[in-house]
């Protein structure tokens, strides 16, 4: 399938690792012209060196900025005002009890995972309804829909992107741009990567063993009883962020591995 992505001028936040860098990859070999984004700039140089490498003639550029703050989202869009195609993939998550999450918490979480799709997309909207062509993509989470006990600041603000890209898309009803969410379900990120890895290490034991353990306690629902790769999440990121998506908007798309136990 031709996706009709070719000199689409797209920027992927978060995109140094994980769902982003794979979106950001996938993006790019479609024929995409691909902003990356990440807090550092050696991160930033890093990814668009990799990229490069692994796909040939790909148009890519890196802005190094923290999208968790106001001004981190400014000096972003003066250096890059305008696109076609926004993915919001930028997030954060970190297991801690409720009683635990404190007032800072809640607002590092939700100036990170919501505020900074919601300054992106107030930016570049302007743009794409002149245009009568945009699309715009939240990567939220399962956890949008079944909060996790043991990160419920997290699965908040990801079910606050559902309802920021439904109104959006609402709002933009009967244009050429689009507004969608998808679902990833566990993924092997570079953060789930991570905590997975400390987790076999204090005990002992393998990270497949870690794995394992955690479908069957804390994701029994998983048909796939694994952590889904980031290329896959990214394809369905790509797919709606396409032409011939058209007609896919104000939906959240759930890659998620059967995890949610719904048919809707």
């Amino acid at each position: 399938m031709n996706l009709g992505l070719k000199g689409k001028r797209t920027l992927v936040t978060g995109s140094t690792a994980g769902i982003g860098l794979a979106t950001a990859r996938l993006l790019a070999s479609e024929g995409a012209c691909v902003t990356v984004n990440g807090r550092t700039q050696a991160r930033v140089d890093g990814a668009v060196a990799a990229l490069k490498r692994e796909v040939a003639g790909a148009a890519i550029t890196g802005i190094a900025a923290d999208l968790g703050t106001a001004e981190g989202c400014a000096a972003l869009t003066a250096r890059l005002p305008d696109v076609d195609i926004l993915v919001n993939n930028l997030g954060i998550f970190e297991p801690k009890s409720f009683e635990d999450i404190s007032d800072d918490d809640w607002l590092r979480f939700f100036e990170t995972n919501v505020l900074s799709g919601v300054r992106l997309a107030r930016h570049y909207l302007g743009g794409m309804r002149a245009r009568n062509w945009g699309r715009i993509v939240f990567v939220s989470s399962e956890s949008a829909l079944q909060i996790p006990t043991e990160m419920i600041h997290y699965g908040v603000t990801k079910t606050a992107q559902l309802a920021v890209a439904r109104g959006l898309a609402e709002t933009l009803a009967g244009t050429g741009v689009t507004v969608n969410s998808v679902l990833p379900g566990p993924t092997a990120s570079e953060g789930v990567g991570g905590f997975v890895a400390e987790l076999a290490a204090e005990r002992g034991v393998d990270v497949a063993t870690v794995e394992r353990e955690f479908f069957a306690t804390a994701r029994p629902s998983s048909v796939i009883q694994r952590f889904a790769r980031p290329d896959e999440v990214a394809a369905m990121i790509a797919y709606v962020c396409s032409v011939p998506a058209s007609a896919t908007t104000g939906a959240a798309l759930r890659v998620d591995g059967g995890v949610v136990r719904s048919i809707a």
